[in-house]
C-alpha cells in the first residue's frame, strides 16, 4: 500500500511542478509590455487646464529589439472631459490628443523622445521611458470651455498607436500597448 501511494505522490508532485512551470513562464512573458497610468490631475495655469501625469511603461525584449532596429514608436495620450448624464450618454466637454514619438538614431547611440516638436535625447533606453512616461503642462481646455458649479469626470488613456505600427505587426497582441482608462472627477470647478 504504501509503494503504491508513493508512486502517485511522485506523479502528483510532478504535475504540480509542470503546472507551475506553465503559470510562471506565461506570467514572465506577459509581463513583458505593460503601460499603465499611475496618477493625473488638472492644474489652472491662465486661461487653460493642463494635465500632468504618470505612467508606468514597461517594453519586453521584442519591443526592445524593434528600436534598436530602427522602428519608431509612436503613442497617442489622450484626454477627455465630460460632464455625465444620468439617463443619456455624458456629454463631452473638451477633447485632447497629444502624439510623443520614441526612436533610436544609430549613428549617435542616443533615444530621442519628440513631443510638440521638441526633442529630448537619452543614453539609454530607460531615461527616454521614463521621459515618456511623464506627461507634463498638457494643454488640455480652457476655463471658459466649462461651467461653474458643475461635476464633470475626466478621463486619460495612452496607447501605441496601432496605425503606425509596421503592417506586419500590427495584428500581434504583444504590439497592442495599451493603459487601462484612468478617470477622476477633478471637483467642481469655480
Amino acid at each position: 500500500m504504501m509503494a503504491f501511494f508513493m508512486l502517485y505522490y511522485k506523479k502528483i508532485k510532478s504535475l504540480f511542478s509542470i503546472i507551475a512551470l506553465i503559470f510562471f513562464t506565461h506570467s514572465a512573458l506577459a509581463a513583458g509590455n505593460s503601460l499603465h497610468i499611475r496618477s493625473a490631475n488638472l492644474n489652472p495655469y491662465e486661461e487653460d487646464y493642463l494635465l500632468n501625469a504618470d505612467a508606468e511603461i514597461n517594453f519586453g525584449a521584442e519591443m526592445e529589439k524593434a528600436i534598436l532596429k530602427g522602428f519608431t514608436f509612436n503613442f497617442l495620450i489622450e484626454f477627455q472631459l465630460v460632464s455625465p448624464r444620468k439617463y443619456w450618454f455624458d456629454d463631452e466637454i473638451a477633447t485632447a490628443v497629444q502624439e510623443v514619438s520614441l526612436t533610436y538614431h544609430a549613428l549617435t547611440r542616443q533615444y530621442i523622445v519628440a513631443r510638440n516638436e521638441q526633442q529630448r535625447s537619452y543614453a539609454s533606453l530607460d531615461e527616454a521611458i521614463e521621459d515618456l512616461s511623464i506627461i507634463q503642462d498638457m494643454k488640455v481646455f480652457q476655463k471658459s470651455d466649462l461651467d461653474k458649479n458643475t461635476p464633470y469626470t475626466a478621463v486619460l488613456l495612452m496607447r501605441l498607436d496601432q496605425k503606425k505600427v509596421p503592417k506586419a505587426l500590427q495584428g500581434e497582441s504583444d504590439w497592442a500597448l495599451t493603459s487601462q482608462r484612468f478617470s477622476w472627477s477633478p471637483g467642481l470647478f469655480k
